[in-house]
């Protein structure tokens, strides 16, 4: 099967900059969205239409490259002169022998196993449309039927007020034998209101020509809504992710509430996961048995594992948790941070490229950079490892057991011996000794007739 996606249109009410297509949904652009469904599809040829945005569309395109799918043509359409001039540029790329589906990129939500019912419906030999039934059509084009078979479609500005009545409309995405296809495209004629080369206007030529003009349906009206405005946009973004978390409660998970949480990738979880509202979920997260994850988290490219709790207002990105961890409130876990079993990290900390194993501790006020910890570490309220002078960055060990005093600075690289125990206030600049107490802090001096300073009159 050969897909054709359009997306060449400015999208003037998007009032921006950024072509229509790209402008993301759940995380990712329109297209992207279109394109990992026609993938679904496993087609024999896949081009993309691009027009306004110049190269900012094939550049987006360029890194699927790597994806391990098969190339994705690109063909322009300037000017833009409609939909059906627009399927007409990707005509040379387009294999005969096999149907051609044509989509749209500013259309998002379309389910595969509907694509997949227009596609069975309309096989090799016959012209197939999605159309759906909408209470309020206005400004969509009308399927006309004669004896309920489909004679033509009409759009809403060529409408009669007998047509205008018809509330079945064209969704616009289409299934055609591609010889046909090819041969009614180049007769199309742009005598219409707009003056556009619609590609509705093949269905009269199919009916003139005896195809067959057959119609499927989707499993919900939004599948074939499309994007506009900035008001369509979050419209479907709010659809979209309440599709995703009626997916997640069927699976078990327990959110506290639906229509707050947002997922911008991929959320994978295990059994009994529980989710309070505003958090937000980017890239691929897997949350292991019995993970709950508090109010307004951000995760994004995390692994945490079985009966972590991740405290509100943390910010875990490129990380992994360990299971039975506790993490936050407050806490930013940056990339390469990796934590074992049952690692404590409290308010205010914050780990970056950093291991820590079992039983470890940091539950205040704290900075942990490039730092491997060992085994039941407990790091008091105010201690950073100092991993940078300037240039480059240093690494800090502390082993198993050890004790660090609130306050203290590490200044990498140092390591601190199994064991040790570091004073409050110490500021450590060579290895500490394993099992032994260091110190290093300013002798304590009181200064005697000492007055304090007082606020001069004028």
């Amino acid at each position: 099967m050969n897909v054709v996606i359009l997306a060449a249109g400015m999208g003037k009410r998007m009032q921006s900059a950024l072509p229509k297509v790209l402008h993301p949904l759940a995380g990712k652009p329109l297209l992207q969205h279109v394109i990992d469904t026609a993938r679904a599809l496993a087609p024999s040829k896949l081009c993309v239409i691009y027009g306004h945005g110049g190269a900012a569309v094939p550049e987006m395109l360029k890194s699927q490259d790597n994806t391990g799918h098969a190339a994705i043509d690109t063909a322009l359409q300037e000017p833009q002169l409609g939909t059906g001039h627009a399927v007409s540029q990707a005509v040379p790329q387009l294999d005969d022998n096999v149907p051609t589906l044509i989509l749209y990129g500013d259309v998002p939500l379309t389910a595969v196993a509907s694509l997949k019912r227009l596609v069975e419906a309309a096989g090799t030999d016959k012209l197939g449309i999605l159309t759906v039934v909408q209470a309020n059509p206005f400004g969509l084009g009308r399927i006309v039927r004669e004896g309920g078979t489909i004679t033509r479609i009409v759009e809403e500005k060529d409408a009669s007020e007998a047509e205008r009545a018809i509330c079945e409309i064209n969704s616009g995405i289409m299934v055609a034998p591609t010889r046909h296809l090819k041969k009614w495209l180049g007769s199309l004629s742009n005598n219409n209101a707009q003056g556009e080369y619609y590609l509705t206007d093949i269905v009269a030529q199919a009916v003139l020509d005896g195809v067959p003009v057959v119609s499927a349906n989707p499993s919900a009206e939004w599948e074939v809504a499309g994007v506009n405005s900035k008001v369509q946009l979050a419209e479907l973004e709010r659809r979209h992710q309440l599709n995703i978390a009626n997916a997640l409660l069927e699976k078990g998970v327990t959110l506290l509430d639906p229509a707050r949480i947002d997922v911008r990738g991929e959320l994978i979880c295990g059994r009994d996961v529980t989710i309070d509202v505003g958090c937000v979920f980017e890239g691929r997260v897997e949350l292991g048995d019995g993970v709950n994850v508090g109010a307004h988290n951000v995760l994004v490219n995390a692994r945490i594992a079985a009966g972590t709790n991740i405290k509100p207002f943390c910010h875990i990105e490129d990380a992994v948790v360990g299971a039975k961890s506790v993490v936050g409130p407050y806490a930013r876990l940056r990339p390469g941070t990796v934590l074992a079993e049952d690692v404590h990290i409290g308010n205010f900390v914050e780990i970056k490229n950093s291991q820590i194993a079992a039983h470890s501790k940091a539950n205040h006020l704290a900075y942990v950079g490039d730092a491997t910890v060992g085994s039941r570490v407990n790091i008091g309220a105010g201690t950073i490892t100092c991993n940078y002078d300037g240039a480059n960055k240093f690494r800090t060990v502390i082993e198993d057991d050890a004790f660090i005093g609130s306050d203290s600075q590490l200044i990498a690289p140092v390591t601190v011996g199994k064991g040790a125990t570091l004073g409050a206030g110490t500021t450590l600049s060579k290895d500490a000794p394993a099992g032994k107490l260091t110190i290093s802090r300013a002798k304590q001096m009181t200064i005697e007739n000492w007055t304090r300073p007082v606020k001069v009159k004028k």
